[in-house]
């Protein structure tokens, strides 16, 4: 096994080497062996930023990228992913029903000539899934 530096690696992978530092620094990524002070790293560091790559793309934040990968040098196990997945699909279909109601909502409006906001705000406290989706977009205080 050919030991890579951080360039190589960053080029393999289409990721700048300050996002893979970033990654160690997370915790994401296990530190690298170093010779005369720079980072050498092996074929393994490909298969865990891919890994990390297509956690990130389908909705996990880092923090629950550390909790998949913790205690495993490459993969996590399947049935780790198959439950940290079953739940960010949970998350994205309630994001994709609040969505549907905010567009829904935006669409009843530009139909009318006089979108009359004031009374359509006080609609959204009569319908539960709008008030759901309002609540949960109001700015903290």
């Amino acid at each position: 096994m050919r030991a890579m530096g951080i360039g190589e690696v960053a080029k393999r992978v289409a990721l700048r080497p300050s996002a893979i530092r970033y990654y160690e620094k997370a915790g994401l990524l296990p530190a690298p062996d170093r010779v005369s002070g720079r980072r050498r790293y092996g074929e393994a560091v490909l298969e865990r930023l891919a890994i990390i790559r297509f956690a990130q793309r389908v909705g996990f934040r880092i923090a629950e990228i550390k909790l998949l990968l913790d205690g495993f040098a490459v993969r996590p196990p399947p049935e780790r992913w198959r439950r940290m997945a079953r739940q960010k699909m949970a998350e994205a279909n309630l994001l994709i029903r609040e969505a549907t109601t905010m567009r829904d909502l935006l669409r009843r409006t530009l139909r009318h000539k006089c979108p009359k906001l004031v009374e359509r705000g006080a609609a959204v406290a009569s319908c539960p899934r709008a008030a759901a989706v309002a609540k949960r977009r109001a700015p903290d205080r």
